[in-house]
């Protein structure tokens, strides 16, 4: 199902043009027009969904098994030291555009690329309770 004003919608169905490296019934690899590093890519499901608690489990696995396969190629290809594998979810996580997308960037020694956390204490969390509570909800 296609967003009539999704960006992503329009470029997985070829409404917009893209550096495309792969494409199946779907999905569309392509090209990250402002990449954090050489051969950063998007992996856009064709089926518009917002976001990680939108898209079905079989997509998301189907997915990450293409991911997987892109990795491999960005490795031979690139021979990049690392790679983030980077899915944001909502305003606050970084999300810019709404129709789910994996970023996969590959990563090299000395690059630039800044994607990280402060470590927190969980002094004052209840982990039990916690623990509890997200098991109950699964």
């Amino acid at each position: 199902m296609k967003k009539e004003d999704c960006i992503f919608c329009k470029i997985a169905s070829g409404e917009i043009p893209s550096n495309t490296i792969y494409e199946n019934s779907e999905f569309k690899v392509i090209m990250d027009i402002a990449p954090a590093s050489k051969g950063h890519v998007l992996i856009i499901p064709k089926e518009h969904f917002k976001d990680i608690y939108e898209i079905d489990a079989i997509t998301a696995g189907k997915l990450f098994q293409l991911a997987t396969v892109v990795a491999r190629a960005l490795k031979e290809v690139l021979h990049c030291d690392g790679l983030n594998v980077l899915q944001n979810n909502g305003l606050i996580a970084g999300q810019t555009v709404y129709h789910f997308h994996m970023h996969l960037i590959p990563r090299y020694e000395d690059d630039d690329v800044t994607i990280g956390w402060k470590e927190h204490s969980t002094e004052d969390i209840d982990m039990e309770q916690l623990r509890q509570d997200i098991k109950k909800a699964l």
